[in-house]
């Protein structure tokens, strides 16, 4: 059912918009209001998915709806309805972020599209809202041990600026929860996360990956091609695994963060970039400047900030909602009721030698959960999570 809000100082219009609407469907839900202030009251108390609102009206105008809506309820269109005197008005209403406008007296179709048009763009923003959430679930980072707190207190702080930030850690760690945490809570949330594994590239593709290269740059260049940076214009670049860069590369990448230009592969034309950098690695950076294997001053112009996350045996209190966490989860990817672990079970999980971190723990939670009975016994980790 779609819920509909007609804003409209005249009866007979207001009459009109509501017998057309309900006629064309039953799933349109359709209310009144019979000027700007007492419509910016029903919308403050209902969520709507669409509101059609009068530029002159008394009291408060559309243009004063629209911008009030727009503070409170972002993601509600609204289609202004202008008269031939409002014309000007109505286009500058589209620079406030009206969806659209229609004129008086209006056109049967054109209303009708319009409509149609605004319920599934709002149907849009609510899918995309709930995939969001999905995907932030992925990246949630689970724990209340004091390392993981102080990790959590840290995102909070430096997610809102843009400050280069360098998260260290052995493998298996979630390093990669750390910088999807940050962008997500970041103002550039809205645009891409691009996420480069620098180890899994070999040395002579790294520059062409990051920056692009142009037709012709080497063999196999058949076409111009953008590069991550590029690709991450507006958004967030996380650089996994830094520490295996080339030192070619990490000049590229020095010249980047220093002046927020890139240059393709093959090409003399510099490219501006907008990019906030995140990267990772589960090396010592400062034994690889010493042993001349990693760049000084990339590793001072990444370590702006400098996130260390925990190995697991350094935060053995999470391990119960840890196994919580991937239990319900597998469940669910699975579509398998849900395993519960015996107190027993869970002790000696968590008396174990993760040297795999967290990427371990969870696959052993999942191998319990295929091989063990209904709830995993302190046997069943005695015989399955051996390794």
């Amino acid at each position: 059912m779609a819920k509909i809000l007609i804003i409209e100082d005249e009866a007979s219009i207001r009459r009109v918009l509501t017998r057309i609407l309900s006629e064309e469907s039953d799933a349109y839900q359709v209310e009144e209001a019979e000027d700007g202030a007492q419509g910016l009251e029903k919308i403050k108390a209902t969520d709507y998915d669409l509101v059609l609102c009068d530029i002159k009206m008394p009291k408060m105008d559309g243009e004063e709806v629209l911008e009030a809506v727009k503070k409170i309820k972002p993601e509600i269109p609204i289609v202004m309805i202008s008269g031939h005197g409002d014309m000007e008005t109505a286009i500058n209403t589209m620079r406030l972020g009206a969806f659209d406008y229609i004129s008086k007296p209006p056109d049967l179709n054109r209303l009708l599209n319009t409509v149609r048009n605004a319920l599934d763009r709002k149907q849009l923003v609510v899918e995309n809202k709930i995939l969001k959430k999905k995907v932030s679930k992925n990246y949630e980072i689970v724990g209340e041990s004091e390392p993981i707190n102080q990790i959590k207190e840290m995102i909070e702080k430096v997610a809102k600026t843009d400050a280069r930030v360098l998260i260290t850690g052995p493998n298996g760690t979630g390093k990669e929860l750390v910088a999807h945490q940050l962008h997500q809570k970041s103002e550039r949330s809205e645009a891409p996360i691009i996420e480069v594994n620098c180890a899994a590239i070999p040395a002579e593709l790294i520059e062409s990956e990051l920056f692009g290269h142009v037709k012709g740059a080497f063999t196999s260049a058949v076409k111009d091609r953008a590069g991550k940076f590029e690709a991450a214009d507006g958004g967030t670049i996380f650089l996994d695994e830094i520490g295996d860069m080339s030192l070619a590369a990490q000049a590229k990448v020095l010249r980047a963060l220093q002046e927020n230009l890139i240059q393709r592969v093959g090409a003399d034309k510099d490219i501006k970039v907008n990019v906030r950098v995140i990267a990772a690695t589960n090396k010592d950076l400062k034994k690889e400047i010493a042993e001349g294997r990693f760049r000084e001053d990339l590793y001072h112009r990444l370590a702006v900030i400098l996130i260390k996350v925990p190995a697991l045996n350094d935060r053995r209190e999470d391990i119960p909602l840890l196994v919580e966490h991937f239990a319900t989860k597998i469940a669910e990817e699975q579509g398998n009721a849900r395993k519960s672990f015996s107190k027993p079970a869970i002790q000696l999980l968590q008396e174990y030698d993760w040297t795999g971190n967290i990427r371990e723990l969870r696959n052993v939670v999942e191998r319990l959960i295929i091989l063990g009975g209904q709830e995993i016994s302190e046997s069943d980790v005695k015989l399955f999570a051996s390794k």
